[in-house]
């Protein structure tokens, strides 16, 4: 993460923006007086709330589990070459 003072970043608004979009590089913006902030783009904004959305699902995050556990032991479902050849347009 970078981090700058909010000066720092006024004098250099686009190059930082162009970071945290581009290279998604969160900056954390320091001020003398009153609380940092962060500035990330908003395609990881977006991302994270996805993230955060599937984190507080608890039945979305028993269903992975249980999955993670059928795939360990290879025992879970199995399309047929027909439902594979649907699924990827052959």
């Amino acid at each position: 993460m970078i981090e700058l003072s909010v000066n720092k970043f006024r004098a250099n608004l686009k190059e930082f923006v162009d970071k945290a979009i581009d290279e998604h590089q969160p900056i954390r913006v320091n001020r003398r007086e009153g609380k940092d902030f962060i500035i990330i783009s908003a395609e990881d904004w977006e991302r994270e709330q996805e993230t955060f959305y599937v984190l507080r699902n608890k039945s979305l995050i028993r269903q992975v589990a249980e999955s993670s556990k059928t795939c360990e032991k290879n025992s879970g479902y199995k399309p047929t070459r027909e439902q594979l050849e649907k699924i990827n347009f052959i």
